[in-house]
């Protein structure tokens, strides 16, 4: 039974928010930390890699939950796969708290969080409605062929429900490109970026002062 830990930041700027999650989860004893630079909106190697890694019993370790996805309904899809396999969530800080899928408190969080990710997605429809009406009042709102409707419809249906850029094109049949224009369009997501090299990283044991020994 392993702890693995994951780590991400969305850019190469952000190395420090990365080597402060790498300490965080070197301190709870992760036997192996996987961590990348990379925008959660692209494909994610090392996250693939970590879930590819994971074994029965086994514990996945996030420092928070948008380092793991970037929507409940996301997060959520992540615990229903984890659960089947008989792994467990440890998030160590979801609103100040730490969330272990192992207990019943943990469970039942993510239960009021499923609740919390279908009022969420209501919401967020009935805005887009509202704001194609607005658009077609203020005579803004040019329309497009119904089948370019609803398949930009159905793209950001599935992103609310927390689906990745790859599925959503596989499954609609149209390209990445397009998928990142609509969302873009919508302000539902960034321009995807390129981060460093990934690398795995496996750590190294803190002192008793609690600092990390040198490189």
């Amino acid at each position: 039974m392993r702890l693995l830990g994951y780590a991400r930041t969305s850019t190469c700027l952000q190395d420090a928010g990365l080597e402060a999650q790498i300490r965080d989860l070197t301190a709870i004893g992760c036997d192996v930390i996987y961590n990348e630079q990379v925008s959660s909106v692209g494909e994610r190697p090392e996250f693939d890699a970590a879930m590819a890694d994971l074994k029965p019993g086994d514990t996945l370790v996030v420092t928070k939950m948008d380092r793991l996805a970037r929507s409940i309904v996301g997060l959520l899809q992540i615990v229903e796969d984890l659960n089947g396999r008989g792994i467990a969530l440890r998030i160590l800080n979801l609103g100040g708290d730490v969330v272990d899928t192992k207990s019943a408190t943990g469970r039942l969080m993510l239960s009021m969080l499923a609740s919390f990710a279908q009022f969420e997605r209501e919401i967020m429809l009935e805005r887009q409605r509202e704001g194609i009406v607005k658009a077609q009042i203020e005579g803004k709102y040019r329309g497009r062929k119904p089948t370019s409707m609803e398949k930009r419809e159905r793209v950001i249906e599935m992103h609310a429900d927390g689906r990745s850029v790859i599925e959503i094109a596989r499954d609609i049949g149209i390209s990445r490109i397009t998928v990142y224009r609509i969302l873009q369009s919508e302000g539902l997501c960034d321009v995807p970026t390129r981060g460093h090299p990934y690398r795995r990283f496996v750590p190294r044991r803190m002192d008793a002062q609690g600092a990390l020994p040198a490189a």
